[in-house]
């Protein structure tokens, strides 16, 4: 009989104060954390805060209204989301004076390479 799953914090609920982000735990315990830890949160309004379901049979919280997610786990180990940096140029989905993104190297298309008859490579 597989017993951990049933030792790991599970959320049963979740309170955002105006300073903190409280969890209940199905254990009995209550665990808090900054609300400065959640920028989204932070930014958001009482309502959209108070709007939220739980996931992973309570490994964490999603709040739809701002696209936030939060583990137990985050939450006890001490993990705060960062603030993502970006420039104006990547705010607006422009490129910086012909510059591509990371990882966004130009790649041929396959509609516009020919193969020869009889397969790569082939002469004929």
């Amino acid at each position: 009989m597989n017993t951990a799953a049933s030792t790991e914090p599970r959320i049963q609920h979740v309170q955002v104060t105006e300073d903190e982000i409280i969890a209940r735990l199905a254990d009995g315990r209550v665990i808090s954390v900054p609300l400065a830890w959640s920028w989204r949160l932070s930014e958001a309004t009482p309502q959209q805060r108070a709007r939220f379901r739980l996931i992973g049979s309570g490994q964490g919280v999603h709040w739809p209204d701002v696209d936030e997610d939060i583990s137990v786990e985050g939450m006890l180990h001490g993990v705060p989301a960062h603030r993502p940096r970006s420039t104006p140029a990547r705010k607006r989905g422009a490129a910086v004076r012909g510059q591509e993104p990371p990882n966004k190297r130009r790649q041929p298309t396959r509609g516009k390479r020919r193969v020869q008859a009889g397969g790569r490579g082939a002469r004929g």
